[in-house]
């Protein structure tokens, strides 16, 4: 059954908020990563920039659409939302009111359960229900269940089913991708690729071409989000960037400002005064105990030239 729910919320002079926090049932670890129930209710807009990470993201939502801003791409608004792997920042907005439940995924437990070769979705925004390949119930059918449930425990529960059923009868994916991308993950992106194919007895060509179909990314550009990840991490614990830079296996602390900026809109400074700042409602970070999110007051977005030029 699915984990303990913990449930926090509150209210201000800005609105209301909850949020309900819980881990799937055991057998669908570790590809079901988390289930995160969110319920707004703010006095104004709301602005979050998305860094990349190593995951999948399935956002169910209830009622109220988001809009969602990446470069180069047209704007998309949705309710449900799936996003893929990314190697460039989003801008989230919504009206201030928001529900739904986040579901974080391993990227190839997001090629079993939607049985969709991922590149086709890397770097996009889609609604679910409009993924190549059909899923055996529709994501909107399936959030307005969701939605009708009074707890968090019941939808979560709800979800845990869903996803097993999904799960059985979905397209396997391969143990030697799991491997390597746990290893990938394991070293924060800095195992040597070749060392990597070895590993798991592929050529290179192999491994990037099996990764590319089931994780959405090939295997150096994956290394290059979860090493970005891993210095957010280290910045955001108060880590010097010259310190993360050598930590995580950047050249120097201009190639981590440079890799920074790609990925997140943003410098490492600019990032780490941001989270800094108090925005009334909490704006929880999608991985626990990273730092992946900045919410965007309107007086600041401005600061971020591609960030203000994603919203």
């Amino acid at each position: 059954m699915t984990s303990a729910v913990r449930v926090r919320s509150g209210q201000g002079p800005w609105g209301s908020w909850e949020m309900a926090l819980a881990l799937p049932r055991p057998r669908l670890r570790p590809g079901v990563m988390s289930y995160r129930g969110i319920r707004l209710a703010l006095e104004r807009p709301r602005r979050r920039l998305e860094a990349p990470i190593g995951a999948a993201t399935l956002l169910l939502g209830f009622e109220q659409p988001v809009r969602i801003s990446r470069a180069g791409r047209p704007t998309d608004t949705l309710v449900s939302v799936y996003c893929g792997p990314t190697t460039t920042p989003a801008v989230g907005e919504h009206s201030g009111r928001l529900a739904g439940i986040e579901v974080l995924l391993m990227p190839w437990a997001a090629f079993t359960l939607f049985g969709t070769p991922q590149y086709e979705l890397a770097n996009r925004t889609v609604d679910p229900d409009d993924l190549p390949h059909a899923l055996p119930t529709r994501i909107g059918e399936l959030a307005a269940a969701l939605a009708a449930l009074p707890t968090w425990a019941d939808r979560f529960g709800l979800l845990d089913d869903v996803f097993a059923r999904w799960s059985d009868a979905g397209t396997p994916c391969s143990a030697r991708v799991v491997r390597a991308w746990a290893e990938l993950v394991r070293t924060g992106g800095s195992v040597p690729v070749g060392r990597l194919a070895e590993g798991v007895g592929w050529s290179v060509r192999h491994l990037e071409n099996r990764f590319r179909e089931q994780i959405g990314l090939g295997p150096k550009a994956a290394a290059r989000v979860l090493r970005l990840q891993r210095a957010r991490r280290l910045l955001a614990a108060g880590r010097g960037q010259a310190e993360t830079a050598a930590a995580c296996g950047f050249y120097d602390q201009a190639h981590l400002s440079g890799e920074f900026k790609a990925m997140t809109g943003c410098t490492p400074r600019e990032f780490t005064a941001a989270r800094g700042v108090p925005v009334g409602a909490p704006g929880p970070d999608r991985l626990a105990g990273e730092a992946t999110s900045l919410v965007l007051a309107s007086d600041r977005g401005a600061h971020f030239s591609n960030t203000h030029e994603l919203g």
